[in-house]
């Protein structure tokens, strides 16, 4: 494996939006990645079919589809600091109104609101840090950054289901909504924006955008319309099965919400670890070969969620959630180095789109077949083929950015 070296980190002074920035993501995915402990709850108390509960699940992903972009040209036009503090309240908003929902209906409304703020305020995250942070420690950033928010979960969930175990799922929907406000005020107090940049220099780290990538519109450079669906596909499995964990540990195991909490919790416990380890040899190797092996694994762990042994069903949860995490994280680092300067919000916005269009259709479709199959296991195995499908695409990306760089040596 190639050993990639980059220059000394940048100057100190980012390090203050970035820590703002981390204090708003672990706010902002406490409720987003915590939530799904209260799903079988809610499930059952506005007698939702596993159909219903996907395009509940599932709403993040339309709403993605819509407003990813829009969400990624708001942060160009005025600026991340307002968007993400205005995602954020939006966010507390919407999770108020849901805690009072008395049907399916209402609560898809008051879903959709929440979902709205959160899409604005978490393409603002990606924006923040690509503008902040060093192109050489990109890597590294991001992994410290999904870290975070993998931590959110690790607090988010158990924090929900034992509050839904004492209080029910209504009160435990409000501390979410705290959590949100408090991220607002932290972003509103203690982010410093750098003002505009219109050019940034980029490090050595940058993926080969193909010729003429600097200067470009993001919606005229084909790579990032490339990894907005690597990113759909490769997220997957953590978009869907974050949702459904309830459900098997319910049905198939006989957990309670708390213990649900704690298969999830255990996966994004080892997306802590994970996020930073591979943040750090996304730095100092080669990107592509890194994320290809990443999605062997997972793979190999969403096909090893259909056996119904409990131990496995941990170990595979948490590998899938883990993995995928990570993947995702680092696919926008990658996207961020594509174009920077003014173009960054709308390529976070493209790439990002990605996300939801799978993140909608993830869901509907593990639900479409567990209703149709009577089982959850055609699911995960859709899930592993969508993984193939994205290791096929990175190989395939990283054989012809080789073979572009092998020419071009062979001119000079």
């Amino acid at each position: 494996m190639t050993t990639v070296e980059g220059p000394s980190a940048a100057p100190r002074p980012w390090l203050g939006p970035f820590l703002a920035t981390l204090a708003a993501m672990l706010a902002l995915q406490m409720s987003h990645l915590g939530f799904s402990p209260l799903l079988p709850s809610l499930q059952r108390d506005l007698d939702m079919t596993f159909s219903q509960l996907g395009l509940f699940a599932g709403m993040y992903g339309l709403l993605a589809m819509v407003l990813s972009v829009p969400a990624g040209l708001t942060a160009k036009r005025f600026g991340e600091k307002r968007a993400l503090a205005g995602g954020l309240v939006i966010v507390a908003v919407g999770l108020v109104l849901l805690s009072r929902s008395a049907s399916f209906g209402e609560a898809l409304v008051w879903r959709g609101l929440w979902i709205t703020g959160y899409r604005f305020a978490f393409v603002c995250v990606l924006v923040a840090v690509s503008l902040t942070c060093p192109p050489s420690l990109k890597g590294r950033t991001m992994g410290v950054v999904g870290a975070t928010s993998s931590l959110a979960s690790v607090i988010g969930a158990p924090f929900g289901g034992t509050l839904e175990r004492e209080f029910g799922w209504r009160l435990a929907v409000l501390g979410y909504a705290a959590a949100a406000l408090i991220g607002a005020a932290l972003i509103a107090t203690f982010y410093r924006t750098r003002g505009a940049i219109d050019t940034v220099p980029q490090g050595p780290h940058a993926i080969d955008a193909g010729p003429s990538a600097s200067g470009r519109s993001a919606f005229r450079t084909p790579i990032v319309w490339v990894l907005a669906l690597m990113l759909g596909l490769g997220g997957v499995g953590q978009f869907s099965v974050t949702f459904f964990v309830p459900s098997v540990a319910r049905s198939v195991f006989g957990l309670d919400a708390v213990g649900a909490g704690l298969i999830i919790s255990t996966g994004y416990l080892c997306a802590i670890g994970a996020n930073l380890v591979i943040g750090a040899l996304m730095d100092r190797y080669v990107k592509w070969k890194i994320l290809a092996g990443l999605f062997v694994v997972l793979a190999i762990a969403s096909a090893a969620l259909s056996i119904e042994n409990l131990t496995v069903f941990r170990v595979a949860t948490a590998v899938v959630l883990a993995g995928g995490f990570t993947a995702a994280n680092q696919l926008y680092g990658i996207a961020g180095d594509i174009i920077r300067g003014r173009e960054t919000g709308p390529v976070m916005g493209v790439v990002s789109l990605g996300a939801g269009v799978f993140g909608y259709f993830g869901p509907q479709t593990l639900g479409a077949l567990r209703d149709l199959t009577g089982r959850f296991a055609a699911g995960f195995y859709a899930v592993a083929v969508a993984d193939v499908l994205t290791l096929v695409l990175i190989v395939t990306v990283y054989r012809r950015a080789w073979n572009r760089q092998h020419d071009a040596a062979a001119v000079r």
